[in-house]
């Protein structure tokens, strides 16, 4: 998995490649973590996401939680198909803003 960051004025994208799992998800929930001390606004592009585990969904959740306590926001784009799946059975889609 490789996480490239983009800061654009107020904002923050992170563009993810890869797979996040087990091995991956602390490097990601570490990234998503950091950029909210630069950032409230974090983006995270997952068009080149094939794969997000459990241990990745709880990094994501985690991001939420951190949005919500500094009164910003976290925003999923481009996620493809396979983990929209998994975020539709986990009810991930419901607790995430994803667009």
């Amino acid at each position: 998995m490789t996480i490239e960051e983009i800061k654009s004025e107020n904002r923050i994208q992170l563009n993810v490649e890869g797979k996040i799992d087990t091995i991956s998800y602390m490097d990601f929930q570490n990234a998503v973590l950091k950029s909210f001390q630069k950032s409230n606004d974090i983006v995270i592009n997952m068009e080149q996401v094939q794969y997000i585990s459990s241990a990745g969904l709880r990094a994501l959740f985690l991001g939420q939680k951190t949005a919500s306590s500094k009164g910003g926001s976290l925003k999923i784009i481009n996620v493809p198909d396979s983990v929209k799946d998994i975020f539709r059975v986990t009810g991930f889609e419901k607790v995430l803003d994803i667009r």
